[in-house]
């Protein structure tokens, strides 16, 4: 009796296994992660002045995309830099975005208090699968991705930027 009952309960162990290892190996098929040299994910994201941001819409130009929060210090700490870099690079073909991964009314305040010359999209909560798709599965910010003319992903940085950084990546 109690073989038998020890054989049943192993084989539904087996298949419970199987099972969470068929939809692990199904899931992570699915959720593509962008690698060097791939193509970005397109994608059409409100800006904070009500337009939108999209990818599309910043064809040939390369791209600096940073995630950022309000309740980030380290994102907060890099945007007077980013804006800077945005205004020497802009003549040069280069677009930095910022991509708030917050609450829409907490990025109004914030940009009345802190305002910034670069374009802002609001990409809440759903901004989190764009940030996995380009590589940070950690979800932390903040993050940072390099996109080339053709849209093909460059270089992306998890954690605060630094001047060097920019200045390696117009380099390069």
């Amino acid at each position: 009796m109690k073989n038998t009952r020890t054989d049943t309960l192993l084989r539904v162990g087996i298949g419970l296994l199987l099972t969470a290892m068929s939809v692990a190996i199904y899931a992570g098929i699915h959720e593509r992660v962008v690698m060097a040299g791939d193509s970005a994910p397109r994608f059409t994201i409100k800006a904070d002045n009500g337009r939108t941001v999209t990818l599309p819409n910043f064809g040939g130009k390369v791209l600096v995309l940073n995630f950022w929060a309000t309740w980030c210090p380290p994102c907060v700490e890099e945007m007077p830099m980013l804006d800077a870099f945005s205004q020497q690079q802009s003549g040069k073909g280069w677009q930095v975005i910022g991509l708030a991964i917050d609450q829409p009314s907490s990025v109004r305040q914030f940009l009345a208090r802190t305002p910034v010359r670069y374009p802002i999209g609001l990409a809440g909560l759903e901004g989190t699968g764009l940030v996995r798709e380009l590589g940070n599965t950690s979800g932390g910010l903040p993050f940072t991705v390099l996109l080339g003319p053709d849209g093909t992903l460059r270089q992306r940085r998890m954690g605060r930027l630094s001047r060097a950084d920019l200045d390696a990546w117009t380099a390069g």
